[in-house]
């Protein structure tokens, strides 16, 4: 192939961030993140987080991440470029009378010097981006030498690998764009963050979703959750048969035959910067 060819193969990952930007910015994320608290607590204390540390969380949504470091004194700034989520995430602050910084931020292109914050974390949040190269170069220039940088990934594996998945089958994701999924695995951690790093920790925990049945959790989700909410205003005519096959995917991963109980794997991950 040559190289007129190989370029406009490429991906116009500007256009693609676009859509993210939109795919985000639809339904009702927070709804959906607030249920994942305990994943950021979870990944606090992995990171042994200490009173007055500079924590930066970037993608950071309605602030799981953000919240579990300010509970503990951390300097806390939360990042994110859907100015709603900030909204969402500064009225949890608010509420539970937590100090935090709450900035509007490209996780491809951070508005902070080197070595600014001690830790940098990310929740289901940073593994979205177009270009992750881009992405997993700021988090380590932002991150001072010594510091960490702590993520929670889905994997390729987990309930929510096969939801998307499930998803592309209806609605092809955009040729050349690597999956957010390879954020859960180490080959692609150690490429993104391997030749910066003293070490990489990788542990696989499990988030239990919980609804009243599949069907619920489809109805619920196509209002607030923005890849499937949009894949549903993709599909059209075709909505019954997406529907059908997430009620599918759910009901084969559910622990209970009535009420939705679904076990989904992450990876918790723990980057110590060099």
């Amino acid at each position: 192939m040559n190289t007129a060819t190989s370029l406009a193969a490429a991906p116009d990952l500007a256009a693609v961030k676009s859509k993210q930007h939109a795919t985000w910015s639809s339904g009702d994320y927070a709804a959906v993140g607030t249920t994942l608290q305990i994943v950021g607590e979870t990944l606090a204390e992995a990171m042994d987080l200490r009173p007055d540390a500079r924590v930066l969380d970037v993608a950071a949504g309605n602030g799981n991440a953000t919240l579990a470091a300010a509970r503990r004194h951390c300097n806390v700034v939360s990042t994110d470029y859907v100015t709603s989520l900030l909204r969402a995430g500064a009225a949890r602050a608010k509420a539970e009378q937590l100090t935090v910084a709450f900035q509007e931020a490209d996780a491809e292109d951070l508005p902070f010097e080197p070595a600014t914050f001690d830790h940098v974390t990310s929740t289901f949040g940073v593994m979205f981006t177009a270009n992750q190269r881009a992405a997993a170069d700021e988090m380590l220039r932002v991150c001072r030498s010594g510091g960490t940088i702590g993520l929670a990934n889905w994997t390729p594996e987990s309930f929510i690998g096969e939801v998307f998945r499930t998803i592309g089958r209806h609605v092809p994701p955009v040729s050349g764009v690597r999956s957010p999924l390879e954020w859960g695995t180490e080959a692609r951690l150690q490429e993104l963050f391997g030749a910066k790093a003293r070490k990489i920790e990788i542990t696989k925990r499990q988030f239990t979703f919980r609804e009243r049945s599949p069907q619920h959790w489809v109805e619920r989700w196509r209002e607030i959750y923005g890849p499937m909410h949009k894949a549903f205003d993709a599909v059209g005519e075709r909505t019954p048969q997406l529907a059908a096959d997430l009620i599918a995917v759910a009901r084969n991963h559910s622990t209970d035959t009535q009420a939705m109980i679904v076990p989904a794997e992450y990876a918790e991950i723990i980057i110590h910067r060099a």
